[in-house]
């Protein structure tokens, strides 16, 4: 990556993005060293230019951003860098310097932390219980979901129909886990019926 330091004295503006929701997490700036500190512990790192200094993100905070992946622009004089954060990522405590997290990026969110219970094992989790229960069972709760929806669609009581809604969409996300998929894949399909017609 031949990247064009000159235009800024030095510097480059780095885009962060969540890697799962594409939100726009941050805007910060970094410098050659700034760069290759992001690259080695796999941190996202800028040049601060009130400290004049590197700054780590979350070095004091402990709301890191995990490096996923760098991507120049091309002019090759700004970055954008994927990541996960790790708790707010403005330093006023809102998940984004943007606002807070949008409707499309908590399904992702959510997506996340199904994996993380399941990855941890978290005992006393009804995630992890209907995990360890195997892919059959967890088809099984899908389709009762699936059926709860159904039923709720044909009255008139909306709050109940939303909620049978996001229950079959929790149930749904544990089964993708279940299958080695991901929400992303199944947009990607969606993407290419779209794109085809």
């Amino acid at each position: 990556m031949d990247l064009d330091f000159s235009k800024e004295n030095g510097l480059i503006p780095a885009i962060v993005q969540h890697a799962n929701t594409l939100q726009v997490l941050m805007v910060g700036y970094m410098n050659p060293e700034a760069l290759q500190k992001t690259k080695e512990t796999g941190q996202v790192t800028f040049f601060s230019r009130s400290k004049q200094r590197l700054w780590t993100k979350g070095e004091t905070s402990g709301n890191t951003l995990s490096l996923v992946e760098i991507q120049s622009d091309c002019d090759h004089d700004t970055l954008l860098i994927k990541a996960i954060p790790q708790g707010p990522t403005c330093h006023k405590g809102s998940f984004s310097c943007f606002g807070e997290q949008e409707a499309k990026g908590f399904l992702y969110a959510l997506e996340q932390t199904i994996h993380e219970r399941i990855e941890h094992k978290q005992q006393g989790s009804y995630t992890y219980g209907l995990f360890q229960k195997g892919l059959n069972k967890v088809a099984q709760k899908v389709g009762e979901e699936a059926v709860e929806l159904v039923i709720e669609a044909k009255d008139n009581d909306s709050n109940l129909f939303k909620n049978e809604a996001a229950d079959l969409l929790y149930h749904f996300l544990i089964l993708l886990k279940a299958k080695g998929e991901t929400l992303k894949a199944i947009e990607t399909v969606l993407q290419e019926r779209h794109a085809n017609g």
